[in-house]
């Protein structure tokens, strides 16, 4: 069991970091998280707050909230001070200075990433302290956020998933007499126009803390830059600040509206859906009750992407098309989501026309397989066959543009291979696997998570041990990339 006196007695880093009980540290912290949900249901905030104090002094949140940050995917990105924690001393050093009154946090990195529109999305990368303040501090806060969610928002949620939504889109608009119209709303700017004095009044953490991520600034080009709003994308902490800034609308409608009007709503992140009755109902009583609702949070709909569609007419949301085809629902892979797979495909064959093939194929099958796996829930069988011909033809004219003074028959006996009866396989013949077939994946429709579900509630710990075992799929990616 390792304690503080361990550490300030500087017994050797690397060999202490190695000594470390991952899944006692994990008890430890579980077991207050479960105090903290008790607490919010007995409605006693002064309960809450001191057990998220006790949280964020524990050992075990802090060597969890390290573990956190140097085994996430920026691990190896680091903020203003290009540090990273990259050695045991590092780590232990960060420990020892996590929590203290005299923090202050730095300001954040700027940078950009492409979005599918074409434009760009703002990052703010922070420094590895403060993503481990943050990491400490959401320990505390999640379990709060989980007990006072609203039951059918499932982006940035542990145990759920963008299928457990397009499952609760499906469940809400299948039957003859179900809604015909849907309000297909999105947030402008969400992230980086949250009010922060909403903020600071209603999300209960350390105040001093948030204050300072979300008033720290950003460096680009060596320019400060004071933030004024929005909480940064790129933060640790900052997807619960979000959902708990969005979460009620839920509550708003349920209360607003009765239940012959069939207003459902269905949130991921900051896209949602809402269904109703009719257009007018969306459009005159529903879509005014969420502005307000958003704009004392100082957000708003945007006005390009928030439309009213008629089941017939199909809508996409979260990468999927959602439509009635006489009377049935189906749910298939978006238009818009085929074209950049085949875009994406199309580019790395074009990028790499001399590279080996092996190479080739295991950077292909990567995206390839996420790709399939995302969407290997709804009705993909067609499409997914459609793919496979696509990536043949696509393959063959990659192949056939390397050899142009070969035959068609040399060119086919070098790069495609038969395997188990199946020719045509995408592959030389020492490669160790051949480019995947999509329609090798089974259509398998996912079973939706229990919409009161909360991960830190001890009583759902059986079913949620039960999901895990029967929805164990290797390989599935359960995120968006790509979608």
């Amino acid at each position: 069991m390792i304690s503080y006196s361990d550490i300030n007695g500087h017994m050797g880093y690397r060999n202490l970091w190695d000594l470390i009980d991952w899944e006692e540290q994990e008890r430890i912290v579980s077991r207050i998280q479960a105090r903290i949900v008790k607490a919010v249901k007995a409605g006693s905030t002064e309960s809450v707050r001191g057990l998220q104090r006790l949280l964020s002094r524990s050992l075990a949140g802090k060597l969890l909230a390290i573990r956190r940050v140097i085994s996430n995917r920026g691990k190896r990105t680091p903020g203003v001070d290009n540090a990273i924690l990259d050695t045991p001393e590092k780590r232990w050093e960060t420990l020892r200075n996590l929590n203290l009154p005299i923090y202050k946090a730095k300001p954040l990195k700027r940078t950009y990433i492409p979005k599918k529109n074409g434009k760009q999305r703002p990052l703010g990368i922070p420094v590895m302290h403060d993503r481990a303040e943050q990491a400490l501090e959401l320990f505390g806060l999640d379990p709060v956020s989980e007990t006072t969610a609203d039951i059918h928002s499932y982006g940035f949620r542990k145990r759920r998933s963008a299928w457990d939504a397009i499952e609760a889109v499906y469940n809400a608009l299948r039957l003859n007499g179900s809604p015909k119209w849907i309000l297909e709303a999105d947030i402008k700017g969400c992230f980086d126009n949250i009010s922060h004095d909403w903020l600071m009044q209603n999300i209960p953490m350390n105040k001093r803390k948030l204050g300072q991520w979300l008033k720290c600034g950003y460096l680009e080009r060596h320019m400060y830059n004071p933030t004024d709003e929005g909480t940064p994308q790129g933060g640790i902490i900052s997807p619960t600040l979000a959902n708990m800034a969005l979460d009620g609308m839920h509550g708003l409608l349920e209360n607003q509206f009765k239940r012959a009007d069939k207003v459902h709503f269905i949130r991921y992140a900051d896209d949602f859906i809402i269904t109703g009755n009719t257009k007018e109902l969306l459009q005159d009583q529903v879509k005014p009750c969420i502005e307000a609702f958003l704009n004392l949070r100082g957000l708003a709909l945007s006005v390009e992407k928030t439309v009213i569609t008629h089941i017939d007419d199909g809508f996409d949301f979260l990468g999927f098309n959602i439509r009635k085809y006489n009377g049935k629902l189906l749910t298939k892979p978006a238009k818009s989501s085929i074209k950049r797979i085949r875009a994406k495909v199309k580019d790395h064959l074009d990028s790499h026309k001399t590279a080996k093939t092996e190479t080739v194929i295991n950077k292909l099958n990567s995206f390839i397989k996420g790709w399939a796996n995302y969407y290997r829930h709804v009705v993909s069988s067609k499409i997914f066959a459609s793919l496979d011909h696509a990536l043949w033809q696509m393959t063959w004219k990659w192949a056939k543009r390397r050899h142009p003074n070969k035959s068609s028959a040399w060119v086919k006996n070098k790069y495609f291979q038969t395997i188990k009866g199946r020719s045509w396989r995408f592959m030389e013949k020492d490669d160790p696997e051949p480019l995947f077939l999509l329609g090798s994946i089974p259509i398998r429709r996912h079973i939706k998570i229990k919409a009161e579900v909360n991960p830190y509630d001890p009583i759902w710990r059986d079913y949620l041990i039960d999901r895990v075992t029967r929805n164990s799929l290797p390989g599935v990616l359960r995120c968006l990339t790509d979608a």
